[in-house]
């Protein structure tokens, strides 16, 4: 009796890129292959061999997932270099290839494999328009201004909406803080295109609104999120939660997206060492809980697959531009509705306040030692004559001014 030959399984660290390009969790691929997660993390560690039936199913599945990766011509060139570099070492912004510059939003599950040629999926690796500068893109293809937002968003916004919600654990609130930094980059375009990273622009603002402590007076983040359903991912959720948010969001820029620590200070408003203090002691704090990921580049791979297990959609680029412009006229409207309120009120202020000055009439005030008064008693007959004749006389006129001899 012969046996088949077992069927061919890429090495370990292919493996588990293949399964970050296809935007899979741990989890998911293990309910593919109808195994643990724990089984599937030492498959892609090399700790194990796949054996039987299990075998096949993951090496069929794999193979699946490596046919999409490997139909664009020349899209996985320079590939391997990228992944073998250590998350945080080099400034992971910008790559070069020729001339043209690439300019790094997010490092997804898929990242450290090197820019994509293909606009990213979750589990690819978000990267802004080539150009590093919007507006000479502008000038040299022709594109509108709409265009090329259209373009950066589509690129940067779902690898933010990632990170953001990292930083704030909230789904909804990762699409409000991408949503807004779009709105403030559409409002002043002419400054974003022009910026050296643009995507480095709109990060920034993201980052900045996502951990705003503002938010938790707001009655619909009063509540706390649903947690991961994975164990190792809520775990690791709730270590970042733990962090303050300048160390949270320092771990993030230097072990998640691969940015250098210069960049990593400049981003956050602190200096070298203060960023490099930060990153130490979220790297302790993060290991204190998941021994695991004492390794910077499995810390790296963590946060990627974290962030992935959230399916987060951001919105279509033309709904974007929209709610800017609509906040912009409502602002705008807004502004004028006041300035012509408060223009009435000084007119109606002006029309009907007194010219001169009129002094106040003062309180009246108790005289003390005035006899009281005295009514009079009955008339005489010579009395009430002289009475009638003052009635008859006095209002005719001047007879009353004469005088007359007694």
């Amino acid at each position: 009796m012969t046996r088949s030959p077992a069927a061919p399984l890429p090495p370990p660290g292919e493996r588990r890129r293949l399964r970050e390009a296809g935007a899979l969790t741990r989890a998911q691929l293990a309910a593919r292959v109808g195994v643990r997660p724990e089984t599937v993390r030492s498959w892609e560690s090399g700790r194990s061999t796949p054996r039987g039936r299990n075998r096949e199913a993951y090496a069929k599945l794999l193979a699946g997932l490596a046919r999409p990766a490997e139909a664009p011509a020349g899209a996985g060139t320079g590939a391997g270099t990228a992944g073998s570099r250590e998350p945080g070492r080099e400034p992971g912004r910008r790559q070069k290839e020729g001339t043209a510059v690439v300019t790094v939003c997010l490092d997804d599950p898929g990242g450290g494999h090197g820019p994509a040629a293909v606009p990213p999926e979750p589990g690819a690796f978000a990267q802004a328009p080539p150009p590093a500068r919007v507006a000479e893109e502008e000038d040299r293809t022709g594109l509108t201004p709409a265009q090329a937002f259209d373009a950066l968003y589509s690129f940067c916004a779902p690898a933010l909406v990632r990170q953001t919600y990292l930083l704030s654990g909230r789904r909804d609130l990762a699409r409000e803080s991408v949503e807004r930094a779009f709105h403030q980059a559409w409002d002043r375009w002419p400054e974003v295109a022009r910026d050296p990273d643009p995507a480095g622009w709109v990060r920034a603002a993201a980052h900045d609104w996502a951990l705003s402590p503002w938010h938790r007076y707001r009655r619909r983040y009063r509540q706390p999120e649903p947690p991961p359903p994975d164990d190792d991912a809520r775990t690791l959720m709730e270590a970042l939660l733990r962090l303050p948010p300048p160390y949270r969001r320092t771990l993030l820029l230097y072990d998640g997206i691969g940015l250098g620590l210069p960049e990593t200070a400049a981003e956050t408003e602190a200096s070298t060492r203060a960023a490099a203090g930060r990153l130490t002691h979220a790297r302790e704090t993060v290991a204190a809980r998941l021994p695991d990921l004492s390794d910077p580049r499995e810390l790296h791979h963590r946060l990627a697959e974290l962030a992935s297990t959230g399916r987060l959609r951001a919105a279509e680029p033309p709904e974007v531009r929209g709610g800017s412009e609509r906040r912009a006229r409502f602002w705008t409207r807004a502004a004028i509705a006041l300035t012509v309120a408060l223009i009435g009120t000084t007119a109606l202020t002006l029309r009907t306040a007194p010219t001169g000055y009129e002094p106040p009439v003062p309180p009246g005030e108790t005289v003390q030692g005035v006899p009281p008064r005295v009514a009079p008693g009955p008339l005489s007959d010579e009395q009430r004559e002289l009475r009638d004749r003052l009635r008859e006389e006095l209002p005719r006129g001047p007879q009353r001014l004469t005088p007359q001899a007694w």
